[in-house]
């Protein structure tokens, strides 16, 4: 198996985005669904809300048109989970839901995977496992829901992390990820032309949620054939490639819960806001938490040749240099916080 035969589903994902999302916008416009500027938003003027569709077609049609022939239960239950969250974001989108009810339709996507036969397979207990799976699932796909909160954040993190999936996945010869990853990766490129600051368009969560199930079905399927003394450190490579979300995830999560408010309620506390708030712009931001999930995944491929000293050695340090950052980040937000504070009581 070789990166050139998944070259044609990452060339028609591309392709498609890039023909979708100007459809999609204006369709987006004719219905009404659009993004709103608040108080806790970035953009500036209304914005068609509605680039997931296209995410979501262009990513359906190139693994339909090319990909190689797959095990249809496995491949069905894929579809069929992101097709279930692509409808229940535009209907998040237009009309707006509650975060429980969204997390009970991700719930419901991550059953139709586990019985399918889709779940992690750590635990001796298949109860365990197939609870991890889920969690997992909500987790990531929530994650990815978080990281749309900037121009191109959401698209660009997703493409990262699924050309380095990919690269795993042809090495590992797991022909169902190749194509999954590299329709991923050409969608949500094709999608980052329009989505890019200046945004013209946004996904919403008709397309952050797709994402997310997606990298979570990635991350679930990459397995490496390695000897049991090297499971735990391959079974750490997904969470190196997700990064970036996991650890914005866990930095907004603790803040909110910090301040006793819903962790699912919106804000510009996410990592891209707190950069902008040291000096960076916010396409600065966008290009360094880019650089990140890059490293980050070179760093995962690195891992997952390592031996299991070598490998704890450099998740050790990682873990390290993630602390630091989580620290100085929820540092920067607290002076803000107070510096805000005084400027009102003055």
């Amino acid at each position: 198996m070789n990166v050139m035969q998944f070259f044609p589903v990452l060339i028609a994902g591309f392709a498609a985005a890039v023909g979708f999302t100007p459809i999609t916008k204006r369709l987006a416009v004719y219905l009404g669904v659009l993004d709103q500027p608040s108080s806790r938003k970035v953009h500036k003027s209304p914005t068609p809300l509605m680039g997931g569709l296209a995410i979501y077609g262009a990513f359906v049609v190139s693994l339909l048109l090319f990909s190689p022939p797959f095990y249809l239960k496995e491949f069905g239950a894929i579809i069929t989970g992101a097709t279930w969250l692509a409808l229940v974001g535009f209907v998040d989108d237009r009309n707006g839901m509650k975060p429980l009810i969204k997390m009970a339709a991700q719930l419901i996507a991550g059953i139709v995977l586990v019985v399918a036969g889709i779940h992690v397979r750590i635990f001796d207990s298949d109860a365990l496992n197939i609870g991890v799976t889920l969690f997992w699932i909500v987790g990531i796909t929530n994650a990815m829901n978080f990281q749309d909160n900037m121009d191109g954040l959401a698209a660009g993190i997703t493409a990262v992390a699924s050309s380095i999936f990919f690269i795993m996945a042809v090495r590992e010869e797991l022909s169902l990820v190749s194509s999954l990853a590299a329709a991923l990766a050409g969608a949500s490129i094709g999608f980052l032309i329009y989505n890019f600051n200046p945004a013209t368009t946004f996904m919403g969560d008709m397309g952050s949620m797709v994402l997310g199930f997606i990298l979570a079905v990635l991350a679930i399927k990459l397995d490496f054939n390695v000897p049991a003394d090297r499971q735990i450190i391959t079974g750490m490579v997904p969470i190196l490639v997700l990064g970036v979300p996991i650890f914005d995830t866990t930095l907004v999560v603790f803040t909110r819960l910090r301040e006793r408010r819903s962790p699912m309620r919106g804000g510009k506390d996410h990592t891209s806001h707190r950069l902008c708030s040291i000096g960076l712009s916010q396409k600065m931001a966008v290009l360094v938490l880019y650089a990140v999930s890059a490293a980050l995944g070179l760093a995962a491929i690195e891992l997952s040749r390592a031996n299991a000293i070598d490998g704890l050695n450099l998740m050790f340090r990682l873990v390290l240099m993630a602390a630091g950052a989580f620290f100085f980040l929820e540092y920067v937000y607290i002076r803000n916080r107070q510096k805000h504070n005084k400027r009102d009581k003055s």
